[in-house]
């Protein structure tokens, strides 16, 4: 699963991280790296970004830069 395939609420720890090197590193750089627990929070309409929580912060992203990141989830909503 991928963190713009997590449905929003749920828990999931960050497997890996794929894309261009650059995109990579800004994506490390802002804590989204292998073993960090991340969630989504809120979806914007229309396809527009999503809000996911790192740790304790929270960051808005494309959903195409969150279909390259890997997950394992951790909780499942009920």
């Amino acid at each position: 699963m991928t963190l713009e395939q997590l449905p929003t609420g749920q828990r999931a720890l960050i497997a890996e991280v794929q894309g261009e090197d650059g995109l990579r590193a800004r994506m490390l750089a802002l804590g989204l790296r292998a073993g960090r627990e991340v969630a989504v929070i809120r979806r914007a309409n229309l396809g527009g970004p999503i809000q996911v929580r790192v740790g304790s912060t929270d960051l808005m992203m494309r959903r195409k830069e969150a279909s390259l990141i890997q997950l394992t989830v951790i909780e499942t909503l009920r």
